[in-house]
């Protein structure tokens, strides 16, 4: 049998009973406090990952900002329909806006040239109506006067086939487009006197003969070398033949107003391509030579040098044939005393040296 009292005899079951429930509340206590440790742990570890992950974020953010800034790259939405817009920083400054204020989209689109404009509008309702995007590039006039070229690029958000937003990317492609007008300028004009260059008179000499071919309706070229500007040139400098040279191509510009083209293929040398007015071919020879034959005032000096002409149709020739055409009757006219002009003959193959080719 057990030794121990009975409780209920020794009146001592309340007392037991208060044991037993001190004991518990003890236990429970104690595995309470660790449970509330174990949380209270993993709410500061959470809370510590939450702000590394914010201090990434924001660095990211940081990263984007500066490089967005630096390639002048903004994004920017349009809420649909209401044409709400939520834009970036550098949208804000390629046009010239307070970034503070709400961006107007009617106040944006007057910025556009009419052009972009209209283009812009066309493409934008043609992304919306086909769920689909588009890319262009546009030409602003931003409320300071600043003239930009902007890269717009937008795709047409929707939920399910409703289109509620159009988004994308401005860029400033200013200095690029500026660039890439300049090194095509530089590719087809000569720096100089601002006609066209060899390159280009070319590619509109070969086009040309091409469309002439069997249309029976015959195109002309005239050659045209100045007479006397190595003289000009060897006299007084550089300088001077320069400016001399610019005051021909300008007197060439005058006369030849309906030239499909008006070049300058050489040192001193100039060529004219005409289509609609061949058959004045002849008059405007004598034009050229009469208005390159004034005198020339420059810094000072009364300068005076002449043209001699070449001119040739062409008849159903290829670009060489019609330049050494050209080129045989403008050596008929220096052989004629120069300061005139002369229109091919056959004849002229047989009694002149072998003229030069155009390429």
């Amino acid at each position: 049998m057990s030794n121990m009292p009975d409780p209920r005899r020794a009146g001592g079951f309340p007392r037991f009973a208060t044991m037993i429930a001190r004991a518990g509340a003890f236990l429970v206590g104690r595995h309470g406090a660790a449970e509330i440790a174990r949380l209270e742990r993993q709410l500061r570890e959470r809370n510590a990952l939450i702000d590394a992950q914010a201090a990434a974020l924001d660095h990211t953010r940081q990263i984007f900002n500066r490089a967005s800034e630096a390639a002048r790259i903004g994004v920017w939405e349009c809420t649909l329909p209401e044409d709400r817009l939520i834009w970036t920083d550098v949208v804000y400054d390629l046009f010239d806006l307070p970034r503070d204020r709400m961006p107007d989209r009617q106040m944006t689109l007057a910025c556009y040239t009419p052009a972009s404009f209209w283009e812009l509008a066309e493409r934008r309702d043609q992304a919306i109506a086909n769920r689909s995007g588009f890319s262009m590039d546009a030409e602003i006039f931003t409320p300071k006067g600043n003239h930009r070229w902007i890269r717009i690029t937008a795709t047409v958000e929707c939920q399910g086939d409703v289109p509620v937003r159009i988004f994308g990317i401005k860029q400033d492609i200013t200095e690029a487009k500026l660039m890439l007008d300049r090194t095509r300028y530089l590719a087809n004009f000569d720096v100089m006197t601002g006609l066209a260059n060899r390159a280009q008179f070319q590619t509109r000499l070969a086009e040309i003969c091409a469309t002439e071919q069997g249309a029976g309706v015959s195109a002309a070229l005239l050659l045209i070398d100045l007479d006397g500007f190595k003289q000009v040139n060897d006299t007084y400098g550089h300088a001077i033949g320069d400016d001399c040279l610019r005051e021909a191509a300008g007197r060439l510009r005058s006369a030849c107003g309906n030239a499909d083209l008006i070049a300058r293929i050489g040192g001193d040398e100039f060529a004219v391509l005409l289509r609609k007015d061949a058959g004045r071919s002849t008059e405007l020879a004598e034009d050229i030579v009469k208005i390159i034959r004034l005198p020339m005032a420059i810094d000072g000096r009364h300068l005076k040098i002449g043209a001699s002409v070449g001119v040739a149709f062409a008849d159903s020739l290829t670009p060489t044939e019609l330049f050494q055409r050209a080129d045989t009757a403008l050596y008929a006219a220096k052989a004629a005393g120069r300061d005139t002009f002369h229109v091919f003959e056959p004849a002229d193959c047989v009694t002149l040296v072998a003229p030069r080719s155009a390429a």
